[in-house]
């Protein structure tokens, strides 16, 4: 980690029309909460299925996109990635510091809206604020990684992430049953599930294998996109 590059990114991340797209994704599902709340009460059905398919399903991948690009790839569109690179830092200490912060911001606008939104609908009810705050805390930290990962691979790294996010993650890992166990919506809902004593929530994804997943998924998109930096020239050449 370097405090230097993660406070630049922090002030880079927060200062620009970035931070307003973090806060509606999250501000959109608390402000559905609350109306579902005001309109039918606590509905543990309704709190599931909102958390599955707007939270996990929706939100989360387009956080983790949103800043997982957001740290680095702006950066090497424009040439400026080649400044850092001039300095005395390693290269996966920069990856490393860019994830860290891209993490960090998935973590806060994504988990913490989550257990509010839930515990808004049905308070602290079968764990299911519990359970799909923590989903989401894991599944973004892997979404960061990813997503960090193709900002580094590609200059489209946007155009990557979005087509990435809704047909994978949400046509083909939400509904092909042979997908699911590669998709990490899935294996954030697999930890929802195992928190969570809800009726209303079950997963197709074992607990075994969705957190080693995650753990092999984060850790070789770090590496991966430490390796790629290496091959990057002060010319901004490969």
């Amino acid at each position: 980690m370097n405090a230097v590059v993660a406070d630049i990114t922090y002030r880079a991340m927060l200062g620009r029309k970035r931070i307003w797209l973090l806060a509606l994704l999250p501000a959109a599902l608390i402000g559905m909460a609350a109306l579902l709340r005001l309109i039918g009460g606590p509905d543990e059905h309704t709190a599931v299925i909102l958390m599955e398919k707007f939270s996990i399903g929706t939100m989360l991948p387009l956080l983790g996109l949103i800043a997982g690009t957001g740290v680095i790839a702006p950066e090497i569109e424009d040439g400026t990635i080649i400044h850092l690179l001039s300095k005395p830092i390693s290269r996966p200490v920069i990856a490393l510091t860019k994830f860290a912060v891209a993490a960090s911001l998935v973590a806060v606008f994504g988990a913490v809206s989550t257990f509010v939104a839930a515990f808004l609908l049905i308070r602290d009810e079968s764990g299911v604020a519990y359970g799909f705050s923590l989903g989401a805390l894991f599944g973004g930290v892997a979404y960061a990684a990813v997503f960090m990962l193709v900002g580094v691979l590609t200059r489209h790294a946007v155009t990557v992430g979005v087509i990435y996010a809704l047909v994978w993650e949400g046509l083909v890992g939400g509904y092909v049953p042979g997908a699911r166990s590669l998709s990490i919506q899935q294996w954030a809902q697999s930890i929802a599930d195992r928190i969570s004593s809800s009726p209303f929530l079950s997963s197709d994804v074992s607990l075994g294998f969705a957190v080693p997943a995650m753990i092999i998924v984060t850790v070789g998109a770090l590496v991966w996109a430490g390796q790629r930096l290496r091959s990057l020239s002060l010319t901004g050449d490969e």
